[in-house]
């Protein structure tokens, strides 16, 4: 068996409640959004000398993601497709966001916290603990696994 049918199956071990599927449908996305739109709140001077003064994706988050997607490059090509497209849709959306007016780390902030909050309501309705306090890694399946769903329904093998 494929490691990332291993991870899968085992994150889906805890996720077997209707209501704390659908918890992470939603707050799943919105913590990978806000972690993004968090560490795109870091000052990033080095970034830019190194990615390209003036580019608004130079930024800690953009270094964070390139990192992500090595590591889904090691599950599963298509998987990591799919979440190379998820990240870029968050760094431009957290771009619109630093765009408004809003700060991004005061919106990332209440996201993040708003989200968890759902995520271990989730889990106490599935009476299971989350997979990461088992193994961290689990923390970067979680959106892979929500992907998987996406493909499986696509009819795109992963």
């Amino acid at each position: 068996m494929r490691k990332i049918d291993m991870l899968l199956s085992e994150y889906g071990e805890s996720h077997q409640n209707a209501t704390n599927k659908l918890i992470h449908w939603i707050c799943v996305p919105l913590i990978f959004f806000s972690v993004v739109g968090l560490i795109a709140s870091i000052p990033s001077g080095l970034v830019q000398s190194v990615l390209g003064e003036g580019n608004p994706y130079a930024n800690w988050a953009t270094v964070l993601l390139i990192l992500a997607i090595a590591y889904y490059v090691t599950l599963s090509i298509p998987l990591t497709i799919g979440m190379m497209l998820f990240a870029a849709l968050c760094l431009f959306v957290a771009r619109v966001i630093a765009g408004s007016g809003t700060p991004l780390w005061l919106a990332s902030l209440v996201i993040f916290v708003v989200a968890w909050i759902g995520q271990f309501y989730g889990h106490k309705v599935e009476g299971k603990k989350p997979s990461f306090l088992k193994d961290v890694q689990f923390l970067m399946i979680g959106p892979a696994w929500l992907m998987h769903f996406i493909f499986k329904k696509l009819g795109i093998p992963y």
